[in-house]
């Protein structure tokens, strides 16, 4: 009988296991349609302000600004890593740290002064853990970050690339690519050299601003000084956009298996408990036969 109830109990435990996981992938569902929606307004507008500046490129006009300016020589660059406050969400932070990790070897040179900012707890954990020493943490950047949270630190990196104490700075993030695709990416967002923002339309965004025509009021340079700086917030901002929803379906991924898994493991426990549920009582069975027997 010991056994039996110790897989009896077993199998309750697995059931409440069972119960909780499957509460936060429905947890993980709805936040997951909630960030994809912001993701892909934050998409369409990225895109939008990256063909934008492509477009007066392509008209001809003399295109300067420091934050386009190339620095082939850096000596200050900064590492933004990317991951989540929680775990349960399989492979997802795991993947980030090791492509932090990765380009962290690259920058860090003895003639660069490099800097690691890590947003999420357990990305600080994980880079700790492999001697790394984080400069800045970040843990106030939840699955819904905002755009003035994010426009503070966009500051501060356009000041610092402005006056010259940085000269690169690299995101890590998780890239959402579809809903079955997302990979962890190092994306450069400084300087912008880049003009078509490393997306998938760029190309069909310069061949659109190639036969657009504008006129600049008051001047082409005093548009590029307010959209540059608001093209570089936005990108980051849609860094921080990519990384929630990829978050939040990484999870919702990990819990549905481990449900599935639950599942599986009570079947089996119940078929073995019901076997030796049934020896147990054919054992008591035959006792009373037994018994019986000798009384006659």
């Amino acid at each position: 009988m010991a056994k039996a109830r110790a897989l009896d109990k077993r199998r309750k435990s697995i059931r409440n296991i069972r119960k909780i996981t499957r509460t936060m992938e429905l947890i993980a569902r709805a936040r997951f349609k909630k960030a994809m929606d912001r993701a892909t307004a934050a998409t369409a507008y990225t895109q939008r302000i990256t063909q934008l500046v492509a477009d007066v490129a392509a008209t001809g006009v003399a295109v300067s600004h420091p934050l386009l300016e190339d620095r082939p020589e850096v000596r200050h660059a900064t590492l933004l890593v990317l991951t989540a406050n929680r775990g349960l969400c399989g492979g997802y932070n795991g993947a980030v740290v090791r492509a932090a990790q990765h380009r962290w070897k690259e920058l860090n040179e003895p003639s660069v002064q490099s800097r690691l900012e890590v947003s999420g707890k357990r990305g600080q954990v994980a880079l700790k853990y492999r001697g790394l020493a984080i400069d800045t943490l970040y843990n106030h950047f939840e699955d819904k970050p905002r755009f003035d949270e994010v426009e503070v630190l966009a500051d501060r990196y356009l000041e610092e690339f402005v006056t010259g104490r940085l000269d690169r700075l690299d995101v890590v993030y998780t890239r959402f690519l579809s809903v079955s695709r997302q990979e962890a990416v190092v994306q450069t967002l400084l300087p912008l050299k880049a003009l078509d923002g490393g997306t998938a339309d760029s190309g069909s965004a310069d061949r659109a601003g190639s036969d657009s025509t504008y006129e600049f009021l008051p001047t082409a340079a005093s548009i590029l000084e307010e959209v540059v700086p608001a093209s570089f917030k936005v990108k980051l901002f849609k860094c921080f956009l990519d990384a929630a929803v990829s978050e939040q379906i990484a999870r919702m991924v990990a819990m549905k298996s481990a449900t599935e898994n639950a599942s599986d493991l009570i079947r089996q426990l119940s078929l073995t408990y019901n076997r030796a549920r049934q020896s147990q009582i054919t054992g008591e069975i035959m006792e009373v036969i037994g018994g019986v027997e000798a009384l006659k």
